[in-house]
Protein backbone atom coordinates (compact mmCIF):
# COMPACT_ATOMS: atom_id res chain seq x y z
CA UNK A 1 0.00 0.00 0.00
CA UNK A 2 1.49 3.18 -0.86
CA UNK A 3 2.09 6.25 1.72
CA UNK A 4 -0.67 8.66 2.58
CA UNK A 5 -0.12 11.99 0.56
CA UNK A 6 0.17 15.21 2.03
CA UNK A 7 0.15 18.10 0.33
CA UNK A 8 2.31 20.89 2.34
CA UNK A 9 1.69 24.74 1.03
CA UNK A 10 4.04 27.21 2.99
CA UNK A 11 4.57 30.80 1.97
CA UNK A 12 6.83 33.36 3.84
CA UNK A 13 6.67 37.23 3.13
CA UNK A 14 9.27 38.67 4.77
CA UNK A 15 11.24 36.37 6.87
CA UNK A 16 11.98 32.99 6.89
CA UNK A 17 11.14 31.39 10.19
CA UNK A 18 8.00 29.88 8.69
CA UNK A 19 9.88 27.95 5.93
CA UNK A 20 12.18 26.42 8.83
CA UNK A 21 9.90 25.39 10.79
CA UNK A 22 7.81 24.37 7.84
CA UNK A 23 10.51 21.82 6.94
CA UNK A 24 11.25 20.68 10.20
CA UNK A 25 7.19 19.49 10.32
CA UNK A 26 8.21 17.82 6.77
CA UNK A 27 11.14 15.72 8.15
CA UNK A 28 8.78 14.64 11.04
CA UNK A 29 6.16 13.22 8.93
CA UNK A 30 8.46 11.73 6.18
CA UNK A 31 10.21 9.92 9.37
CA UNK A 32 6.67 8.50 9.94
CA UNK A 33 5.92 7.11 6.89
CA UNK A 34 4.05 9.60 5.24
CA UNK A 35 4.60 11.14 1.67
CA UNK A 36 5.43 14.81 1.79
CA UNK A 37 5.20 17.40 -1.22
CA UNK A 38 6.40 20.23 -0.09
CA UNK A 39 5.20 23.43 -1.84
CA UNK A 40 7.38 26.82 -1.16
CA UNK A 41 5.78 30.34 -2.07
CA UNK A 42 8.70 32.65 -0.83
CA UNK A 43 12.41 33.18 -2.45
CA UNK A 44 14.57 29.98 -2.60
CA UNK A 45 15.99 29.27 1.06
CA UNK A 46 19.69 27.14 1.74
CA UNK A 47 19.62 24.41 3.41
CA UNK A 48 16.29 23.68 3.53
CA UNK A 49 16.49 20.45 4.51
CA UNK A 50 13.35 17.74 3.52
CA UNK A 51 13.81 14.47 4.51
CA UNK A 52 13.54 13.23 0.54
CA UNK A 53 9.82 15.35 0.37
CA UNK A 54 8.71 16.27 -3.27
CA UNK A 55 9.95 20.24 -3.49
CA UNK A 56 7.74 21.97 -5.59
CA UNK A 57 9.00 26.00 -6.01
CA UNK A 58 6.18 28.29 -6.76
CA UNK A 59 7.17 31.67 -8.74
CA UNK A 60 8.25 33.52 -5.38
CA UNK A 61 7.25 36.31 -4.27
CA UNK A 62 7.62 38.33 -1.29
CA UNK A 63 6.84 41.94 0.83
CA UNK A 64 8.53 44.94 0.81
CA UNK A 65 6.76 46.59 3.91
CA UNK A 66 6.65 45.91 7.10
CA UNK A 67 2.80 45.88 6.81
CA UNK A 68 2.47 43.56 4.46
CA UNK A 69 1.10 45.31 1.53
CA UNK A 70 3.10 45.68 -1.36
CA UNK A 71 4.01 41.97 -3.01
CA UNK A 72 6.93 41.99 -5.55
CA UNK A 73 7.79 38.93 -7.93
CA UNK A 74 11.48 37.01 -8.02
CA UNK A 75 12.17 40.06 -10.06
CA UNK A 76 11.20 42.32 -7.73
CA UNK A 77 7.97 43.67 -9.68
CA UNK A 78 4.89 44.25 -8.55
CA UNK A 79 2.48 41.54 -8.81
CA UNK A 80 -0.32 41.74 -10.69
CA UNK A 81 -3.19 39.25 -12.18
CA UNK A 82 -1.41 38.09 -15.06
CA UNK A 83 1.57 36.83 -12.28
CA UNK A 84 -1.76 35.82 -10.39
CA UNK A 85 -3.05 33.56 -12.72
CA UNK A 86 0.17 32.20 -13.58
CA UNK A 87 0.66 31.42 -9.87
CA UNK A 88 -2.52 30.01 -9.31
CA UNK A 89 -2.16 27.85 -12.61
CA UNK A 90 1.42 26.47 -10.94
CA UNK A 91 -0.27 25.96 -7.69
CA UNK A 92 -3.06 23.92 -9.08
CA UNK A 93 -1.12 21.87 -11.45
CA UNK A 94 0.93 20.59 -8.46
CA UNK A 95 -1.97 20.07 -6.39
CA UNK A 96 -3.60 17.97 -9.21
CA UNK A 97 0.22 16.09 -9.50
CA UNK A 98 -0.03 14.90 -5.90
CA UNK A 99 -3.46 13.98 -5.87
CA UNK A 100 -3.75 14.60 -1.77
CA UNK A 101 -5.01 12.86 1.24
CA UNK A 102 -4.29 15.58 3.40
CA UNK A 103 -3.80 19.46 2.47
CA UNK A 104 -1.82 21.60 4.95
CA UNK A 105 -2.00 25.49 4.48
CA UNK A 106 0.89 27.36 7.06
CA UNK A 107 -0.77 29.80 8.73
CA UNK A 108 -4.30 30.21 6.61
CA UNK A 109 -6.78 31.54 6.71
CA UNK A 110 -5.00 32.99 10.13
CA UNK A 111 -2.95 35.09 8.35
CA UNK A 112 -1.58 35.21 4.12
CA UNK A 113 -4.35 36.86 3.81
CA UNK A 114 -3.04 38.35 0.23
CA UNK A 115 -2.66 34.99 -1.24
CA UNK A 116 -6.80 34.27 -1.12
CA UNK A 117 -6.47 34.31 -4.85
CA UNK A 118 -4.52 30.97 -5.18
CA UNK A 119 -5.82 29.37 -1.76
CA UNK A 120 -9.29 29.81 -1.82
CA UNK A 121 -9.77 28.10 -5.75
CA UNK A 122 -7.36 25.52 -4.33
CA UNK A 123 -10.20 24.58 -1.48
CA UNK A 124 -12.42 24.69 -3.39
CA UNK A 125 -11.20 22.48 -6.13
CA UNK A 126 -10.40 19.91 -2.84
CA UNK A 127 -13.92 20.34 -1.45
CA UNK A 128 -15.53 19.20 -4.53
CA UNK A 129 -13.69 16.45 -5.32
CA UNK A 130 -15.83 12.75 -4.47
CA UNK A 131 -13.17 11.63 -1.48
CA UNK A 132 -12.22 15.03 -0.35
CA UNK A 133 -9.06 15.11 1.03
CA UNK A 134 -8.50 16.52 5.05
CA UNK A 135 -7.26 20.02 5.39
CA UNK A 136 -5.29 21.20 8.04
CA UNK A 137 -4.35 24.61 8.86
CA UNK A 138 -0.81 24.72 11.00
CA UNK A 139 -0.46 27.92 13.02
CA UNK A 140 1.93 29.36 15.13
CA UNK A 141 0.93 29.99 19.11
CA UNK A 142 0.73 33.28 18.60
CA UNK A 143 -1.51 35.59 16.13
CA UNK A 144 -0.78 39.02 15.00
CA UNK A 145 -3.59 41.28 15.41
CA UNK A 146 -5.70 41.81 12.30
CA UNK A 147 -5.50 45.56 11.47
CA UNK A 148 -9.69 45.33 11.39
CA UNK A 149 -11.62 43.28 13.98
CA UNK A 150 -13.94 41.94 10.35
CA UNK A 151 -11.05 40.17 9.57
CA UNK A 152 -11.66 37.73 12.73
CA UNK A 153 -15.16 36.93 11.52
CA UNK A 154 -13.47 36.14 8.48
CA UNK A 155 -10.89 33.46 9.63
CA UNK A 156 -13.96 31.72 11.61
CA UNK A 157 -16.00 31.82 8.00
CA UNK A 158 -12.56 30.18 6.24
CA UNK A 159 -12.42 27.69 9.34
CA UNK A 160 -15.92 26.57 9.38
CA UNK A 161 -16.58 26.46 5.43
CA UNK A 162 -13.10 24.39 4.96
CA UNK A 163 -11.02 22.90 7.25
CA UNK A 164 -11.36 19.91 9.33
CA UNK A 165 -8.82 20.77 12.10
CA UNK A 166 -6.28 23.48 13.60
CA UNK A 167 -3.40 22.32 14.77
CA UNK A 168 -1.81 25.12 16.80
CA UNK A 169 2.32 25.02 17.21
CA UNK A 170 2.46 25.38 20.92
CA UNK A 171 1.43 25.14 24.15
CA UNK A 172 -2.10 26.06 25.92
CA UNK A 173 -0.57 26.28 29.28
CA UNK A 174 1.96 28.91 27.63
CA UNK A 175 -0.58 30.91 25.94
CA UNK A 176 -4.15 29.84 24.85
CA UNK A 177 -4.94 30.22 21.43
CA UNK A 178 -8.03 32.37 22.31
CA UNK A 179 -4.95 34.70 23.87
CA UNK A 180 -4.89 36.46 20.42
CA UNK A 181 -7.92 34.64 18.38
CA UNK A 182 -10.96 35.34 20.03
CA UNK A 183 -13.22 33.32 18.42
CA UNK A 184 -10.96 30.14 19.61
CA UNK A 185 -14.04 28.81 21.44
CA UNK A 186 -16.07 28.46 18.45
CA UNK A 187 -13.90 25.95 16.87
CA UNK A 188 -12.72 24.33 19.85
CA UNK A 189 -13.63 20.74 18.33
CA UNK A 190 -11.14 21.49 15.73
CA UNK A 191 -8.50 22.83 17.71
CA UNK A 192 -5.30 20.30 18.30
CA UNK A 193 -2.35 21.56 20.62
CA UNK A 194 1.18 19.93 18.91
CA UNK A 195 3.49 21.67 21.16
CA UNK A 196 6.00 24.01 19.86
CA UNK A 197 8.05 22.47 16.92
CA UNK A 198 11.73 22.34 17.54
CA UNK A 199 14.49 21.09 15.40
CA UNK A 200 15.80 19.06 17.67
CA UNK A 201 18.70 17.56 15.39
CA UNK A 202 21.79 19.43 16.81
CA UNK A 203 24.00 17.83 19.51
CA UNK A 204 26.09 19.09 22.12
CA UNK A 205 29.52 18.92 20.60
CA UNK A 206 33.21 19.06 22.07
CA UNK A 207 35.21 22.05 23.73
CA UNK A 208 36.75 22.69 20.86
CA UNK A 209 34.23 22.76 18.73
CA UNK A 210 32.58 24.83 16.18
CA UNK A 211 30.81 27.63 18.24
CA UNK A 212 32.01 26.63 21.80
CA UNK A 213 31.70 29.28 24.40
CA UNK A 214 30.98 31.84 21.38
CA UNK A 215 28.43 34.46 21.63
CA UNK A 216 25.80 34.22 19.06
CA UNK A 217 24.12 37.32 17.38
CA UNK A 218 21.88 36.55 14.75
CA UNK A 219 18.23 38.13 14.06
CA UNK A 220 16.83 35.58 11.93
CA UNK A 221 17.12 34.21 8.36
CA UNK A 222 15.14 37.34 6.50
CA UNK A 223 15.92 41.13 5.81
CA UNK A 224 15.42 42.97 8.75
CA UNK A 225 17.66 42.75 11.99
CA UNK A 226 20.25 45.52 10.84
CA UNK A 227 19.94 47.46 14.49
CA UNK A 228 20.17 45.08 16.43
CA UNK A 229 23.03 43.40 14.87
CA UNK A 230 25.15 46.63 14.73
CA UNK A 231 24.22 47.80 18.18
CA UNK A 232 25.46 43.82 19.50
CA UNK A 233 28.93 45.13 18.21
CA UNK A 234 29.34 48.53 19.69
CA UNK A 235 28.21 46.64 22.87
CA UNK A 236 31.10 43.89 23.09
CA UNK A 237 33.65 45.89 24.41
CA UNK A 238 31.43 46.70 27.41
CA UNK A 239 30.27 43.55 28.71
CA UNK A 240 32.35 40.79 30.48
CA UNK A 241 32.10 38.94 27.79
CA UNK A 242 34.35 41.03 26.05
CA UNK A 243 37.03 38.69 25.43
CA UNK A 244 34.70 35.63 23.77
CA UNK A 245 34.60 35.05 19.70
CA UNK A 246 31.30 36.76 18.56
CA UNK A 247 29.68 35.16 15.80
CA UNK A 248 27.48 37.49 14.10
CA UNK A 249 25.20 36.00 11.54
CA UNK A 250 23.10 38.24 9.03
CA UNK A 251 20.04 37.02 7.01
CA UNK A 252 20.31 35.44 3.86
CA UNK A 253 18.21 38.54 2.10
CA UNK A 254 20.16 41.15 3.27
CA UNK A 255 21.66 42.98 0.40
CA UNK A 256 25.38 42.17 -0.42
CA UNK A 257 26.29 45.73 0.77
CA UNK A 258 24.79 45.54 3.88
CA UNK A 259 26.49 42.55 4.71
CA UNK A 260 29.91 44.24 3.26
CA UNK A 261 29.15 46.99 5.55
CA UNK A 262 28.82 45.10 8.62
CA UNK A 263 31.80 43.07 8.23
CA UNK A 264 33.63 45.87 7.76
CA UNK A 265 33.09 47.64 11.41
CA UNK A 266 33.57 44.56 12.91
CA UNK A 267 36.63 44.62 15.40
CA UNK A 268 38.77 41.56 15.78
CA UNK A 269 37.31 38.60 17.76
CA UNK A 270 33.75 39.35 16.03
CA UNK A 271 33.37 36.94 13.22
CA UNK A 272 30.57 38.40 10.12
CA UNK A 273 28.34 35.63 8.38
CA UNK A 274 25.21 34.78 6.51
CA UNK A 275 22.72 32.71 8.55
CA UNK A 276 23.63 29.10 8.78
CA UNK A 277 22.40 25.80 8.35
CA UNK A 278 23.78 24.27 11.69
CA UNK A 279 22.45 27.29 13.31
CA UNK A 280 20.46 24.59 16.35
CA UNK A 281 24.17 23.30 16.88
CA UNK A 282 25.66 26.50 17.05
CA UNK A 283 23.28 27.10 20.14
CA UNK A 284 23.92 24.19 21.94
CA UNK A 285 27.64 25.38 22.14
CA UNK A 286 27.31 28.84 22.14
CA UNK A 287 28.03 30.86 25.45
CA UNK A 288 25.16 33.60 25.21
CA UNK A 289 22.93 33.72 22.29
CA UNK A 290 21.69 37.22 21.48
CA UNK A 291 18.93 37.65 18.73
CA UNK A 292 15.36 38.74 18.12
CA UNK A 293 12.44 36.57 19.31
CA UNK A 294 11.65 34.57 16.25
CA UNK A 295 9.50 31.35 16.54
CA UNK A 296 12.60 29.16 15.87
CA UNK A 297 15.32 30.59 17.43
CA UNK A 298 13.32 31.56 21.16
CA UNK A 299 12.46 27.51 20.66
CA UNK A 300 15.77 26.03 19.86
CA UNK A 301 17.48 28.11 22.32
CA UNK A 302 15.04 26.71 25.10
CA UNK A 303 15.74 23.22 23.73
CA UNK A 304 19.57 24.02 23.64
CA UNK A 305 20.02 25.24 27.60
CA UNK A 306 21.74 28.03 26.56
CA UNK A 307 21.85 31.78 27.96
CA UNK A 308 19.60 33.87 25.54
CA UNK A 309 18.95 37.21 25.59
CA UNK A 310 15.76 38.28 22.91
CA UNK A 311 15.58 41.68 21.77
CA UNK A 312 12.21 41.24 20.23
CA UNK A 313 10.72 42.00 16.69
CA UNK A 314 8.42 44.74 17.08
CA UNK A 315 8.21 46.37 13.74
CA UNK A 316 5.04 47.51 11.35
CA UNK A 317 1.87 44.84 12.78
CA UNK A 318 4.33 42.92 14.77
CA UNK A 319 3.24 41.88 18.37
CA UNK A 320 3.76 37.99 18.16
CA UNK A 321 7.78 38.40 19.13
CA UNK A 322 7.01 40.37 22.33
CA UNK A 323 4.31 38.71 23.40
CA UNK A 324 6.07 35.47 23.40
CA UNK A 325 9.05 36.51 25.07
CA UNK A 326 7.42 38.01 27.98
CA UNK A 327 5.67 35.22 28.85
CA UNK A 328 8.92 33.28 28.80
CA UNK A 329 10.33 36.00 30.77
CA UNK A 330 7.95 35.52 33.26
CA UNK A 331 8.60 31.86 33.74
CA UNK A 332 12.45 32.91 34.18
CA UNK A 333 13.31 30.71 30.88
CA UNK A 334 14.63 34.18 28.94
CA UNK A 335 16.33 37.90 29.49
CA UNK A 336 14.51 40.65 27.50
CA UNK A 337 14.97 43.68 26.24
CA UNK A 338 12.67 45.89 24.76
CA UNK A 339 13.66 46.99 21.01
CA UNK A 340 12.39 50.90 21.74
CA UNK A 341 15.26 50.18 24.83
CA UNK A 342 18.11 49.14 22.46
CA UNK A 343 21.57 50.51 23.02
CA UNK A 344 24.65 49.63 23.37
CA UNK A 345 24.84 50.47 27.20
CA UNK A 346 21.12 48.98 27.27
CA UNK A 347 21.91 46.08 25.81
CA UNK A 348 25.63 45.13 27.75
CA UNK A 349 23.81 45.12 30.92
CA UNK A 350 20.82 42.74 29.59
CA UNK A 351 23.71 40.78 28.44
CA UNK A 352 25.52 40.51 31.63
CA UNK A 353 22.54 39.54 33.51
CA UNK A 354 21.82 37.30 31.54
CA UNK A 355 25.01 35.66 32.05
CA UNK A 356 24.14 36.01 35.66
CA UNK A 357 20.91 34.61 35.59
CA UNK A 358 21.57 31.46 33.15
CA UNK A 359 23.09 29.62 36.80
CA UNK A 360 19.47 29.79 38.10
CA UNK A 361 17.98 29.13 35.14
CA UNK A 362 14.48 27.45 35.18
CA UNK A 363 13.58 23.82 34.02
CA UNK A 364 11.73 23.82 30.97
CA UNK A 365 8.33 22.45 31.71
CA UNK A 366 6.68 23.48 28.09
CA UNK A 367 5.73 20.74 25.72
CA UNK A 368 8.69 21.34 22.51
CA UNK A 369 7.76 18.03 20.66
CA UNK A 370 5.77 19.58 18.01
CA UNK A 371 7.19 18.09 15.46
CA UNK A 372 6.54 14.62 16.44
CA UNK A 373 3.19 15.01 17.69
CA UNK A 374 2.24 16.64 14.33
CA UNK A 375 3.02 13.79 12.11
CA UNK A 376 1.00 11.70 15.10
CA UNK A 377 -1.91 13.41 14.43
CA UNK A 378 -2.11 13.56 10.79
CA UNK A 379 -1.54 9.95 10.90
CA UNK A 380 -4.39 9.72 12.91
CA UNK A 381 -6.59 11.95 10.89
CA UNK A 382 -5.59 9.95 7.96
CA UNK A 383 -6.95 6.49 9.74
CA UNK A 384 -3.55 5.07 9.86
CA UNK A 385 -2.79 5.32 13.42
Amino acid sequence: MSAPKIFFYVQHLLGIGHQRRGATLTRAMQNAGLDVTYVSGGHAIPNLELAGANFVQLPPVRAVDLYFKELVDENDQPIDDAWRENRRAALMAAYQTCNPDLIMLELYPFGRRQMRFELLPLLDAARSRANPPVVVSSVRDILVEPPKPERLVEMLERIDTYFDHVMVHGDEALVPFERTFPHAADIADKISYTGYVVDQRAEVGSSNGLGHDEVLVSAGGGAVGDKLLRTAMAARSLTSLSGATWRVLVGTKVPEVEFLALAEIADRGIIVERARGDFPSLLMNCALSISQGGYNTVMESLHAGCAALIVPYAGGLESEQTLRAELLAERGLINVLAEAELSPENLAASIDTAILNQGQRKAITIKTDGAAETARLVTKWLGKG
